[in-house]
């Protein structure tokens, strides 16, 4: 069985040393492979650890082969370990494409096949920092064909799958004399490299065991000790990461792994973690969200962020730190670009519907129009903003038909005389105009204006009465709403004689107005005062006030008045002296009234009583108002 597991061995190297040979006719002068595969013997007794990386600075853009998983391979995992445009792939043995085959990207999802579920992941092109990923829980059922579609330069992929071991012990097998690394490495882990990973455990990583009081040092029993066995992966590939020591018991004499109970526990190392891949993590574009298109129809431009960040921490929880640093570091040839063109959709266009209507008029200068419409790229009308404005039709436009020929109209004389009797006059309106309806009046008709005043005579004027009105006089205000007049007298008519008489005789008659408003100019700003209030005092000297404003000539406040003129808001009124009336029966019974007045106490009948002349001067001296607030003082 292990020679057949050697032959295996030996055709898929042999296939990986082919397709080397073919990829590497791109490859760097100096031969040096973008990947690197290892094999391990995994904690799972029975069971090999094989993990490859794959990595290149340029390839042709297309598909390439990463790395063959053999059939009966479990916990398979490829993973990009730096973020791109690039696409993983999988294709079975027989050809069968099973993700993202032909040029046809496929959705992240769930696919079945090769006898297992593979989970293909592609996270959040913007927000995520992750690259794309692909597992599935095995065991395959054929061989499987991992390929890299590559599209942007500097890939990296990880992948990682263990395979059961023919035999828990197999015979040490010598490296094949090759300087070339093969693509998978199969086969059993040999006693020597099982000896080589001995070989780098340092003296600080084994734990020597204190020997028991009682115990014989020349005692044969064997002795045991705790070791570093290894350690789980790193948190981060950079930044600062953790990871888990991992400690076996072994035989003391000949480094043997057996049972943990057989160590001492109170010697088990308590130091399970450690810092790990402390290198800085290289810097990485970040790339934000497109912004709107800057035109609604028609291309366009949109733009986004990009910054260059560096993550300079990983905590445990997964979470990072980052700092923006200078894009010099991302590489300014790789920097994701900022503007691109867009379209949301094609313009609606403008569409002339009909030909240009007949002159609105028959002679001279008229309009046309016609009908224009914003019509989609699917020929529906739309609201004419959808449309550009500036690019629209004339809808309207002026047509001339020619000199128009012009006449003079005249209306039908008035039926009565302006005068009920004796001369008067009748009248019409003469206009110009053209020989088809129009409202505007027109100038130079040929021949003279048609008369518009005739003579009339409505016989003699006898007997007769009539308001007879003399002319408007002057405006009462030289600025601003003023008044005119003017005299009115009732006229007695007989045979032309004329005789002024009563007003009361034409009171049967429509009297005429004799005042009418006037304004001959506005004012502009001016004083605007109110009546004066009532004086404070009605003897021995008060004062009264009233208001002032500065309006304008809208009635509004104003600040342009001329301050030298401002009218007085207070002025001195009620200057005569205030005499007592003499009342017998008033007198003061006190010679020390005054006292009495001074203190107020007037307010009181029985004070009002014994000093009555003096509270009634008091009275007298200041008003009933003033006089409660002076006796409340």
């Amino acid at each position: 069985m292990a020679g057949l597991w050697q032959q295996l061995s030996s055709l898929r190297q042999g296939r990986a040393l082919a397709l080397l040979h073919l990829i590497c006719l791109f490859c760097p002068p100096s031969g040096a492979l973008p990947w690197d595969t290892k094999a391990s013997t995994n904690p799972l007794k029975g069971f090999q650890v094989v993990k490859g990386n794959f990595s290149r600075t340029f390839l042709r853009v297309g598909y390439h082969k990463i790395a063959e998983i053999p059939a009966g391979a479990r916990n398979i995992s490829v993973r990009e370990t730096i973020k791109s445009r690039n696409y993983l792939a999988l294709r079975s043995q027989s050809g069968i494409s099973i993700i993202n085959g032909n040029w046809a990207i496929d959705r992240p999802g769930i696919f079945i096949a090769v006898g297992t579920m593979l989970t293909y992941q592609r996270p959040n092109e913007i927000r995520s920092r992750n690259g794309e990923s692909i597992t599935a829980p095995g065991p395959l059922a054929e061989d499987l064909h991992v390929y890299l579609i590559y599209q942007q330069p500097g890939p990296s992929v990880s992948y990682e799958y263990i395979v059961p071991l023919e035999n828990t012990h197999p015979t040490p097998e010598p490296d094949p004399p090759s300087d070339i690394l093969p693509l998978v490495e199969t086969g059993s882990p040999s006693h020597s490299g099982e000896r080589d990973r001995q070989s780098d455990v340092t003296d600080n990583d084994i734990i020597k065991e204190k020997p028991h009081p009682n115990q014989v040092p020349s005692d044969p029993r064997p002795t045991y000790t705790w070791t570093k066995s290894g350690h789980t992966e790193c948190s981060s590939t950079c930044g600062t990461g953790r990871r888990q020591v991992l400690w076996e018991c072994v035989e003391k004499d000949s480094q043997e792994t057996v049972a943990a109970d057989l160590c001492d526990p109170a010697l088990e190392p308590t130091n399970r973690e450690e810092d790990c891949n402390t290198q800085p993590c290289p810097a990485y574009w970040d790339v934000g969200e497109w912004s709107e298109c800057s035109r609604r129809c028609g291309p366009g431009t949109q733009h986004r962020q990009v910054i260059c960040r560096q993550v300079t921490q990983v905590h445990a929880n997964g979470t990072e730190t980052s700092v923006t640093v200078g894009q010099e570091v991302c590489g300014l040839s790789d920097r994701p670009v900022t503007k691109s063109t867009c379209q949301l959709k094609i313009c609606s266009q403008w569409e002339i519907r009909s030909e240009w209507s007949p002159c609105s008029v028959p002679c001279g200068v008229g309009q046309r129009s016609r009908e224009v419409v914003c019509v989609s790229n699917l020929g529906d009308v739309e609201e004419d903003e959808e449309c550009n404005m500036n690019l629209k039709p004339d809808t309207l436009q002026n047509c001339d038909m020619g000199a128009c020929a012009r006449s003079w109209f005249t209306s039908i004389w008035s039926q009565r005389c302006s005068a009920e009797c004796g001369g008067g006059n009748r009248t019409r309106t003469a206009v110009c105009l053209t020989d088809h309806v129009t409202d505007l009046p027109l100038d130079s008709c040929k021949g003279e204006r048609p008369p518009q005043v005739t003579s009339c005579d409505s016989g003699p004027c006898q007997n007769r009465l009539e308001w007879y009105t003399g002319p408007w006089g002057q405006c009462s205000a030289e600025c601003g709403n003023g008044t005119q007049t003017r005299s009115a007298a009732c006229i007695f008519i007989n045979d032309g004689r004329m005789e002024v008489v009563d007003d009361l005789k034409c009171s049967s008659l429509s009297q005429p107005i004799t005042a009418q408003p006037c304004r001959l100019k506005p004012c502009g700003v001016q004083w605007y005062v109110t009546d004066w209030s009532v004086c404070s005092r009605s003897c021995n000297g008060g004062y009264r006030v009233r208001e002032v404003r500065c309006l304008a000539d809208n009635i509004s406040p104003s600040d342009r008045c001329d301050p030298s003129l401002t009218p007085e808001s207070r002025e001195e009124c009620n200057n005569q002296p205030c005499v007592a009336e003499i009342n017998p029966s008033c007198s003061d019974q006190y010679h020390n009234c005054m006292v009495v007045v001074q203190a107020r106490l007037c307010v009181y009948p029985y004070y009002r009583s014994v000093c009555c002349a003096s509270c009634s001067q008091v009275q007298k001296t200041y008003p009933d108002s003033l006089q409660k607030n002076h006796i409340r003082r």
